[in-house]
């Protein structure tokens, strides 16, 4: 096979898998609260658990369906990573590594997918 469509699968099933598990592992229950009126949330900018709980909803689900899809792939990737960054710095710094290593891989993840790209296999490509 030759590199790129090896680059091209990668950057798919990257792209995929972690919006994937992002999806359907923290961004569907923050929606159905906030669809179902639940605002009970953390604040860890001091803006409101509301807000709070709105922009976790953006960055953890509604950015990874875009970045699932590969549509508006490198935007999308951007309050998704800006997500785990609060996680990560904000939420859980003061907590042990092993609850900090899915913050710091799911920003890891979603940053590179904002400087690689979708690949071939998106609609961004079509």
């Amino acid at each position: 096979m030759k590199k790129s469509l090896l680059t091209d699968i990668g950057l798919a099933l990257l792209r995929i898998g972690v919006s994937s598990m992002m999806i359907f592992g923290h961004g569907l229950s923050k929606f159905q609260n906030l669809v179902a009126g639940n605002f009970e949330f953390p604040n860890p900018l001091g803006i409101g658990a509301t807000p709070s709980l709105f922009l976790a909803v953006i960055g953890e689900f509604i950015a990874p369906i875009l970045i699932l899809v590969g549509y508006k792939t490198r935007l999308a990737s951007i309050p998704a990573a800006i997500t785990m960054a609060v996680a990560f710095f904000a939420v859980h710094i003061a907590d042990p590594f092993k609850i900090q290593e899915k913050a710091l891989f799911y920003l890891l993840a979603f940053t590179v997918i904002a400087l690689l790209g979708p690949g071939k296999y998106s609609i961004d490509r079509k």
